[in-house]
């Protein structure tokens, strides 16, 4: 079974699927990705202080993931530390991005995994109110909405995209498979939420721009702080900001959790059966720094750590000298694999192999994506926010396992049902939840901060001194999961730039000893309901939340050059 592309992520990516048709068990599988990415031999021989505002464009949507990790990268190299404004800044913008990538991915991209459309035209709107009510009760909370007139409003505006033949985006789904199990009314509660969230989307969108500058691609972070004193100062900003994000938690305490239970309850069996599971091994490199100084010995909302199997009583410290890329079966040239420090990028394209019934086939025994395989002290590991709750967890982290706990007795679940695909997808859930209660402490944190007379926002460096010899890393949490770039510097340029990524991690092949990345295993197991609709193949892939642009950039096919530009960095004043 052939699957290109995959549909609903942000990129280019091919499953291929060996599937008993007697059985429906995907019995053995591929993930490639059909695209090169040449962001690090673009950095070379550059400004290291520029980098940010390129490697920000290695993705369309963590744009300001990967700008802070790259201007993390070179304060590491120069042993440059932020001063409060500017750590508690990052913090604010980039807690607004999670919450803004974790509720599009679910709604927008992944919903759709578990929620029949068609079938909430069956529903009763009085039943659908009905069902919004129990499950916030459930989460023991405000319902965002509970009244019949809305699920009405909804039925209806379903009812004429159907009786027009204008299903858009629903046009295609696998409507009425089996492995459905939602009710009708239950259907017409998730659909609901799904055109609202919509707006919560753009209230994030808002969020991040008022100390963004802009969004995607911001403009407020430099080397030694940010930018965006005059914004930090205006009490109206921050409070704005503030009003937003409440609205914000309200949709996700109100709306976003409730379906959570209501897809626990639902898919408890496929939770049991740890369908999707795959590694169980889960890496976090920690994340958003809680108090001043080194980033990398700061307490951290997510802290870091290792653990292997699923075992919670074992949990390791991670260090990033352990950080390795394979490219056994990737489409680049390497003698063994390597640290990002001394990474290379070269291209060693070998095609596909022949034909089969039309279908060119991936050349599975060789070389078959353009994604590396990371390893972690010659381990493969899944990164994201399960990794984060279930290291959080085995840490004893006092507010992760709040949360966890919180959910799972609720549930009626133990924390060994997240090892899963729903597992993973209430895992975001969860993560969404913990970000929109303690975001607004960081803005009352920033506001007694400036209140006191506190307007510094950069740590200035002499770049002249420090730059001619040194290497630094930034590695950090992403909405997505682990997230490092790693940089050389000679001669005041950069030398070598490596940025391995969430997705990468996730959506590598397999490595030098043959072993599967997180998206093979998760899919190796799995039985289809029906073998011409893949549904539990795209569930099990979207429940990571694949970003394949973060692996992944465009060449032209026939090696030619298509353009030069040279940027002339002087301006008249």
């Amino acid at each position: 079974m052939v699957i290109d592309p995959i549909t609903r992520i942000e990129g280019h990516m091919r499953i291929e699927a060996v599937v008993d048709t007697t059985t429906g068990e995907v019995q053995d599988v591929y993930c490639a990705s059909t695209m090169f990415r040449g962001i690090e031999t673009i950095l070379k021989d550059r400004d290291p202080r520029d980098c940010g505002l390129m490697a920000m464009r290695i993705c369309g949507v963590c744009t300001v993931t990967h700008f802070q990790r790259s201007i993390e990268a070179v304060e590491n190299a120069f042993n440059v530390i932020v001063p409060t404004n500017a750590r508690l800044m990052r913090n604010i913008i980039q807690g607004a991005l999670f919450m803004h990538d974790h509720l599009v991915h679910y709604y927008h991209l992944h919903s759709l995994d578990w929620v029949d459309v068609i079938s909430a035209l069956d529903a009763d709107p009085q039943a659908a109110a009905t069902e919004a009510a129990k499950w916030a009760n459930v989460a023991g909370e405000t319902p965002w909405t509970s009244d019949v007139q809305t699920f009405t409003s909804m039925k209806d505006r379903l009812q004429k995209f159907v009786k027009k033949g204008r299903l858009g985006i629903f046009g295609n789904g696998y409507w009425g498979n089996s492995n459905y199990k939602l009710t009708p009314a239950q259907n017409l509660v998730a659909i609901t939420h799904y055109f609202q969230a919509l707006d919560i989307q753009r209230d994030l969108g808002q969020m991040m721009t008022i100390f963004g500058g802009k969004d995607p691609h911001p403009q407020s972070l430099v080397v030694g702080g940010v930018t965006s004193i005059i914004d930090i100062k205006d009490p109206a900003k921050r409070q704005l900001f503030k009003d937003l994000a409440l609205r914000v938690r309200a949709f996700i305490k109100g709306a976003y959790m409730p379906d959570m239970y209501m897809l626990s309850e639902m898919y408890k069996g496929e939770m049991i059966a740890g369908e999707g599971a795959g590694l169980k091994s889960f890496l976090v490199y920690g994340g958003f720094p809680l108090n001043d100084g080194d980033i990398y010995t700061a307490n951290k909302l997510f802290p870091g750590g290792i653990v292997h199997n699923g075992d919670l009583t074992q949990v390791t410290d991670f260090d990033p000298a352990m950080v390795t890329e394979d490219v056994t079966h990737a489409w680049y040239a390497a003698p063994a694999p390597e640290h990002p420090f001394d990474g290379t990028t070269t291209p060693n394209y070998t095609d596909f192999k022949s034909k089969a019934n039309g279908v060119a086939l991936l050349d599975t025994a060789n070389k078959y994506s353009w994604i590396k395989s990371p390893l972690y002290d010659d381990t493969r590991v899944e990164v994201g926010p399960l990794a984060r709750m279930i290291v959080g967890y085995a840490r004893n982290d006092t507010r992760i396992k709040s949360y966890v706990d919180n959910f799972t007795s609720r549930a009626g679940i133990t924390i060994d049902n997240l090892y899963s695909s729903v597992g993973r997808t209430i895992g975001r859930a969860l993560e969404s939840e913990l970000m929109s209660d303690i975001i607004t402490d960081w803005v009352d944190e920033l506001s007694v901060n400036i209140d006191a007379g506190d307007f510094t926002s950069w740590t200035k460096f002499d770049f002249a001194t420090v730059s001619q010899t040194a290497q630094g890393y930034g590695v950090e949490e992403a909405p997505r999961g682990a997230l490092g770039h790693w940089v050389r510097i000679a001669n005041g340029k950069v030398a070598n730039y490596q940025a391995v990524v969430p997705s990468t991690w996730n959506a590598g092949p397999r490595d030098h000893l043959g072993r599967m990345g997180a998206y093979e295993s998760a899919l190796k197991g799995i039985k289809l309901s029906n073998i011409n609709e893949p549904l539990e193949i795209l569930r099990a892939v979207h429940s990571f939340d694949p970003c394949i642009a973060c692996a992944v950039h465009v060449i032209d096919t026939k090696g030619k050059e298509l353009a030069q530009y040279k940027i002339n960095p002087v301006c008249a004043v």
